[in-house]
């Protein structure tokens, strides 16, 4: 379960669209990413905590987290691509550490952070299995794995009323706001097919961690995630 071979094109279009990467989202998620990555990190990271942004684009969810910490916790970033973390640099006060790298891989210690945040990024894992085993064991005990991403309603139809919206209506609003450019984020639909139901996702969870939140908005079509160690 993830990407699989389907993960190199993925990321070719990862790399071409990061000019237009945070104006996209926000016209994708109806305005709501920011409101999703707030309520999925409340409360699961805290001051001083030592936090890994895994998949982290600009790092999305470390600034939030570090907003929410009055700046008090310590950042690391990890992505597959180095255009994306040299973009960041100018985003955060003090200048967060960086690590390329995959899910499935990750260079750090056992038992090295607090929390380990996934914003919108683990649907691109090539092997979800794996990544959730990695992120289990990068956390310290009690630590707390916070997803938010897109949601795979169990129900069918509603299930189906999601995926009309990231197959036809997603690509037009990516085209008003980001013109031919935007149309590249049709290939987010792609991954959205490999991405397991809410249900299976929460299976998967509970396999590695003894506790998961499950919190949903859009109908089952965003997901707010926290699984504990």
């Amino acid at each position: 379960m993830g990407l699989g071979s389907y993960w190199g094109e993925v990321l070719d279009v990862l790399r071409e669209i990061i000019p237009v990467y945070d104006k996209v989202n926000s016209y994708i998620s109806l305005g709501k990413d920011v409101e999703h990555r707030n309520r999925g990190i409340k409360g699961r990271v805290f001051p001083g905590n030592k936090i890994l942004d895994a998949g982290s684009g600009f790092g999305n969810m470390s600034k939030t987290a570090s907003s929410q910490c009055n700046e008090d916790i310590s950042i690391t970033l990890l992505d597959p691509l180095v255009p994306m973390l040299k973009n960041t640099g100018t985003y955060f006060e003090k200048t967060p550490e960086m690590a390329n790298g995959v899910f499935e891989h990750m260079p750090f210690r056992d038992e090295e952070f607090d929390a380990v945040l996934c914003g919108y990024s683990l649907r691109d894992a090539i092997n979800l299995r794996i990544a959730i085993s990695e992120i289990h064991r990068v956390l310290k005990k009690d630590g707390r794995f916070v997803i938010v991403d897109l949601g795979k309603p169990d129900k069918a139809f509603i299930r189906f009323g999601v995926s009309f919206y990231l197959r036809v209506i997603l690509p037009m609003l990516a085209l008003i706001a980001a013109g031919r450019l935007g149309l590249k984020f049709a290939t987010l639909y792609g991954t959205y097919k490999r991405w397991p139901q809410n249900k299976k996702l929460e299976e998967l969870l509970l396999d590695k961690f003894s506790r998961v939140e499950f919190e949903k908005d859009l109908m089952g079509g965003a997901i707010m995630v926290a699984a504990y160690k």
